[in-house]
């Protein structure tokens, strides 16, 4: 169904762009011009995998450059300045301690302690409104991946799994006990039974009162809106609140290659076009729903968030509904972010921070989100050179 009537302007650049100068103007101009260059951005990661390889001092030029772009700050009071700045343009902020890829227990006990730090943090500053972890952040992938296709575990291995459970739980219950709702990211298909198991299960514990066990749906994989539906009618059933996001996808070519490799079906759509399809049916089928989803539109296509607002108005909900939010990542898609918010939506940005060097595999999968998703880099190019011409010609 074709939007019959665009309800914003997402080409307001002046919104988009107010709290930027002229000199953040130019230097994201230039990072997204790099950006825009599939070639340029797969030389600078191995030239940057290689300068940390030697230890060449490299991070001083990253943090005034892709860091400073997508990148909230080192540490979370390091990322009060950066929240203080989304509050005041009506934005709210979801912590994410980005770290990923580990393999010791101590240092995902590390990462459990940090995350458990986002919620205590959100408890206490009203415009940070959600917490948000990956599970791979504490814990083993190939563990993850075994208890997944329910592999027989070895002692040890039972035991490991037994830490990353209590991690999760521990996380989820500090949500609980301060009232904070936390997102757990979605993962590769063949890890992402483990953590739907483990969602459904502290849901059951933690969501009589409020959604605070919130998971999160890639819509790429052509059985999500099932997925979701059953889990939302499960939900139904035990009495507890649903809470979700949904997010196009971030694992695409791995999983196909996976899947051809291994001889099984691909678990991707055939094709953009059915990505979006059942993105926007499932916004559809929340803003129906309302009343016992809390849900999260996590995108940066303006077709998909101009459709959430045009369902919103037209079933005469308030723009602020309490069950219903948009988001975009820190340093992307401005112009979507701050026009809803002027128009009074419940909007947030993920706001990721960490060390430069823990940092660059997420840098790295924007530079290369930038490069590949179709026009996205040169989206953001021509919003910011029309907001040049703009201010230029005042």
């Amino acid at each position: 169904m074709p939007l019959t009537h665009h309800l914003i302007d997402f080409d307001n650049s002046e919104i988009a762009f107010r709290n930027r100068s002229n000199a953040e103007l130019r230097r994201a101009h230039l990072l997204f011009k790099v950006m825009n260059n599939a070639g340029l951005v797969k030389t600078g990661k191995q030239l940057v995998n290689l300068a940390f390889a030697i230890r060449f001092p490299i991070s001083g030029i990253l943090r005034i450059t892709i860091y400073r772009q997508f990148v909230g700050g080192m540490s979370i009071d390091d990322c009060a300045a950066t929240i203080e700045k989304l509050a005041a343009r009506n934005v709210g902020t979801i912590l994410d301690f980005a770290v990923e890829g580990e393999e010791r227990d101590d240092l995902f006990d590390a990462t459990c302690a940090e995350v458990i730090r986002t919620v205590e943090f959100a408890h206490n500053n009203r415009n940070v409104p959600f917490s948000a972890f990956k599970i791979t952040g504490v814990g083993r992938f190939d563990l993850l991946a075994k208890v997944s296709e329910k592999a027989e575990l070895t002692e040890d291995e039972s035991a490991e799994y037994k830490r990353i459970y209590d991690r999760v739980e521990s996380i989820f219950r500090r949500g609980y006990e301060l009232g904070v709702p936390v997102l757990i990211d979605a993962e590769h298909t063949w890890i992402q039974p483990v953590l739907d198991n483990l969602v459904l299960e502290m849901m059951e514990r933690y969501n009589r009162e409020a959604a605070i066990v919130q998971n999160t749906y890639q819509m790429y994989r052509h059985d999500a809106i099932h997925r979701l539906k059953e889990h939302h009618r499960i939900a139904l059933e035990k009495g507890v609140k649903f809470g979700l996001k949904i997010v196009r996808g971030a694992y695409m070519e791995i999983e196909r290659a996976r899947a051809a490799e291994m001889g099984y079906p691909s678990p991707i759509q055939p094709d953009k076009p059915a990505t979006d399809r059942d993105f926007n049916e499932a916004i559809r089928y929340f803003v129906e729903n309302v009343d016992t989803i809390h849900f999260m539109v996590a995108t940066h296509n303006e077709e998909s968030s101009n459709l959430l607002a045009q369902l919103i108005d037209e079933r005469g909900l308030p723009h602020n509904h309490p069950h219903i939010y948009f988001s975009q990542l820190y340093g992307m898609s401005d112009h979507i972010t701050f026009n809803l918010a002027e128009k009074g939506y419940n909007v947030v940005k993920y706001v990721p921070y960490g060390e430069v060097k823990t940092m660059m595999p997420y840098l790295f999968r924007r530079a290369e989100e930038n490069s590949s998703v179709k026009g996205q880099s040169s989206r953001e190019l021509k919003l910011i050179e029309k907001e040049v011409e703009r201010r230029r010609g005042k």
